[in-house]
């Protein structure tokens, strides 16, 4: 490769590092993106997809997902992604479920967002039988993407529009100006890291006084219901997850109740997203387990339990087509960005929202290192 020069040298194309070089294309800069992979396999392509508005920690991280939501809007098309599912569907099980989301109608968090009634629910969703219905909280403001292609097309349309990939190249070392790998150097006047999960290979003194660690997620796709589903779905457990309710003073009664009704689901990290495909067949999760080094096994326990969820509000489980893993980078917040050396930039997004706030995210950053403005959130 020998020695190029760039504008905006990005490091990582998982969904953080193609969000960088979207907001840096879309100011006319010359942008390289490298990866250490052939193609993205972490956790931009094994996860929901969902671009997830409705929910999220009140203030700046609402804000940054109603900011991605739209970009995602706006390039879907151009970039030949479809959207696969509009809306939210979240079913209140229990009376102090439905506590927690009229909790949340009353914030300026509910724009887009209404109460149905149990009956409302049955008539609205109609396609489920769950074992208890107090009603459902309906949002039109969420999106869904298969990611596992998704993320690709993104990358192919950025590469059409002049950025630059160079793949299977590993950098081994960033400085102000340069970074380093064994295909040769790149000089840039700006260089954004975007190491995911990676917490040893670039800056890891940084990473480790942030105090983070990586967490592993299990979830599984089960053949078509024979029927589509109205929205992407969540349930009950989902509401101690999201600080957006969670945060809200009704979700500790939920929480208590949770912890003696289903203890082994909140010990493993669980709670219930069901995204459905063109094909039919549904994405569900997902657990949440936390360690320096996640071994990469699937635990049928832990698979008995999502599922257990799932057929609490379907009556019934397709048959399982698929099983994976993931891990993301995680730490107190919703992100880090910190200035290793000056024109560095190092990015990670800490709270397993990578694909529904890191088009926002990456506006703040690059427009703070250009001095130019993207409509960034502040």
């Amino acid at each position: 490769m020998g020695q190029e020069s760039f504008d905006i040298a990005i490091v990582g194309a998982g969904i953080v590092g193609l969000a960088h070089a979207l907001a840096a294309s879309r100011l006319g800069l010359r942008t390289i993106v490298l990866d250490r992979d052939a193609q993205a396999n972490g956790a931009s392509v094994r996860n929901f997809g969902f671009i997830t508005v409705t929910g999220q920690a009140q203030g700046q991280v609402w804000r940054r997902a109603r900011r991605s939501r739209d970009v995602w809007a706006e390039i879907a098309g151009p970039a030949g992604i479809a959207i696969e599912q509009h809306g939210l569907a979240l079913i209140a099980q229990r009376p102090e479920a439905e506590a927690v989301l009229h909790a949340f109608l009353e914030t300026d968090m509910a724009e887009g967002c209404e109460w149905l009634g149990r009956a409302q629910a049955e008539t609205r969703i109609g396609l489920m039988r769950p074992a208890r219905l107090q009603g459902a909280l309906w949002s039109t403001t969420d999106l869904r993407v298969e990611s596992r292609t998704a993320v690709p097309a993104l990358a192919r349309w950025l590469a059409d529009r002049g950025v630059v990939f160079r793949r299977g190249v590993a950098v081994q070392a960033v400085e102000t100006g340069r970074v380093y790998s064994a295909a040769g150097t790149i000089q840039a006047d700006a260089i954004i890291v975007c190491p995911g999960d990676d917490l040893a290979s670039l800056f890891p003194d940084v990473l480790a006084r942030a105090g983070l660690t990586r967490c592993k997620l299990q979830m599984l796709r089960l053949a078509s219901p024979g029927h589509r589903l109205p929205a992407t779905i969540m349930s009950d457990l989902s509401l101690i997850r999201y600080l957006g309710y969670a945060a809200l003073p009704a979700g500790a009664a939920l929480r208590a109740r949770l912890e003696l009704e289903q203890p082994d689901h909140l010990a493993n990290g669980i709670h219930l997203i069901v995204a459905q495909g063109a094909d039919g067949s549904l994405v569900v999760g997902d657990s949440h387990h936390y360690a320096d080094t996640p071994d990469p096994f699937a635990s049928d326990a832990v698979e008995r339990l999502i599922l257990d969820e799932f057929g609490t509000l379907f009556g019934m489980v397709p048959p399982v087509l698929e099983r994976w893993t993931g891990t993301y980078a995680s730490a107190g917040g919703h992100s880090l960005v910190e200035t290793p050396a000056e024109g560095v930039r190092l990015v990670v997004v800490t709270s397993g929202t990578g694909a529904s706030t890191a088009f926002a995210l990456a506006e703040d950053v690059i427009g703070a290192v250009t001095n130019r403005s993207l409509g960034a959130v502040q």
